[in-house]
């Protein structure tokens, strides 16, 4: 089976697709994207990952109208054609040609969307709880990036392949100030004494779609959210540690390098919020 994705308004084959040599995307990383989760044929809090798009754009490329992108229609139609109900779903927007010769005015934009089978993270991850390292690169405030999902994506990777190379999920970011800031794919909460804390976006972190579903949540059941500077005291201390993104939802950390969290022991906040943040999805996109 050819799969299908979304290129610029049409529908095409995969092996079809292609862009420009001149794509600022291409050669730059100037674009933006969104990776969802879709289930029983529909993305979860799509609006919402668009909307987080269309900001981020006006700041860092130019202003995007809603209607320049692929509404919940043609997301449903891509789902449709390449045979799936849960997925992983992403829009990239780039930057069309920024050839030196070309109109000074923004040039056009290039907008794909793809879709792939959903693979879902272990159960025994939820179950048991995973660990994570501390990454060897640091989140400068002052970058311009910071904060926003961009396809200037290598330095996650290498903290991903940090992560990796010893067995681990994932690699938390602190900033050049020693804050605790994210994963290279997630947002980071804590639980301790009781109140949900995590960095403000102002440390800067990425405004997760998860992460905000987590601390509403959390503020809907009568629990105490602080959105606070942290540090790794505070993470090394934490009755629980969380993990947050649209495909892992919420995840439970145990060790943080060679720490144990709450004793190697999935805590009750994460298991309460994980329940909750499940029972939403099947209420919006239905039960698979």
């Amino acid at each position: 089976m050819t799969n299908t994705v979304y290129l610029n308004g049409s529908f095409t084959p995969e092996s079809n697709a292609s862009v420009g040599i001149y794509n600022g995307g291409w050669l730059h990383g100037a674009g933006l994207f969104e990776t969802m989760r879709a289930q029983n044929g529909r993305v979860f809090r799509l609006e919402s990952h668009i909307e987080r798009l269309r900001r981020s754009a006006s700041k860092l490329l130019v202003p995007i109208e809603r209607d320049a992108l692929p509404d919940e229609g043609v997301f449903a139609e891509l789902l449709k054609r390449n045979g799936l109900k849960a997925a992983r779903v992403r829009l990239t927007v780039t930057t069309g040609s920024v050839r030196g010769d070309q109109p000074a005015e923004a040039p056009d934009l290039t907008v794909c969307a793809t879709a792939a089978p959903l693979t879902a993270y272990q159960p025994s991850f939820y179950e048991k709880g995973v660990h994570v390292v501390v990454c060897d690169f640091k989140v400068s405030p002052s970058d311009p990036v910071a904060g926003h999902k961009t396809t200037c994506y290598l330095p996650r990777l290498l903290g991903l392949c940090q992560a990796q190379r010893v067995q681990c999920i994932e690699a938390l970011w602190f900033t050049t100030a020693n804050r605790l800031a994210e994963g290279s794919i997630s947002n980071v909460l804590i639980v301790h004494k009781g109140v949900l804390k995590t960095p403000p976006l102002d440390t800067p972190v990425l405004p997760g779609i998860a992460r905000g579903i987590a601390l509403k949540i959390a503020c809907e059941t009568a629990i105490e959210v602080q959105e606070c500077p942290l540090n790794v005291n505070d993470l090394l201390d934490a009755d629980e540690v969380i993990l947050t993104n649209a495909v892992m939802q919420v995840m439970p950390v145990v060790r943080v390098e060679r720490h144990d969290i709450r004793d190697g022991r999935v805590g009750p906040m994460a298991k309460r919020l994980l329940d909750e943040y499940r029972g939403r999805v099947r209420k919006e996109c239905g039960s698979e």
